[in-house]
């Protein structure tokens, strides 16, 4: 007898569990009615998957005629080591990503090695000016060094760049 009630208290909790997801599971036609849908007949996830990119792509710009832009995350992070008198003070570890016109992915990846060295050089000067000290992550610190970036690549790709986005940013001191 023992032995038969911890199981036999298991199964009771695991069924009064399983009660309380079946009764407080929201009900599928609110949902839909909440995203606008109403009564409408239920659609395939893929359906709605596509919908809602369009919808996503109309906010982002497009629906004043131009194409979406597309988004090229350079492959490896970019090292930068802060120097502060004479010695290494702290390492800067950014990951960046490029806006570009639709279909330039494929020319973005063919400079790769002219943009990570002309993003490298920014970031070297970025960091000899004090611009990884202190509050680095500041608005207006950010805001320059983007600029920067993207002055930089559109050296090497022209007007194929639209921005500059930094995804990553770490300051490891030492």
């Amino acid at each position: 007898m023992g032995k038969l009630l911890p199981i036999l208290l298991a199964l009771v909790g695991l069924g009064g569990g399983l009660g309380a997801g079946l009764m407080l599971r929201p009900d599928p036609g609110a949902t839909d009615a909440a995203h606008g849908e109403g009564d409408a007949p239920a659609k395939a996830d893929g359906e709605h998957a596509a919908e809602a990119d369009g919808e996503h792509a109309a906010e982002d710009g497009a629906e004043d005629g131009a194409e979406a832009p597309e988004y090229v995350k350079l492959n490896n992070q970019f090292v930068v080591p802060v120097v502060d008198q004479g010695r290494v003070s702290a390492m800067v570890v950014l990951s960046l990503s490029l806006e570009v016109e639709t279909g330039s992915t494929e020319t973005v990846y063919q400079h790769e090695p002219k943009l990570r060295d002309v993003f490298l050089q920014v970031l070297f000067d970025h960091a000899n000016v004090g611009g990884f000290s202190g509050s680095f992550t500041d608005g207006s610190n950010l805001i320059v060094l983007r600029t920067t970036l993207k002055e930089a690549a559109g050296q090497v790709l022209g007007t194929v760049v639209k921005d500059v986005l930094i995804t990553d940013i770490a300051r490891q001191d030492s």
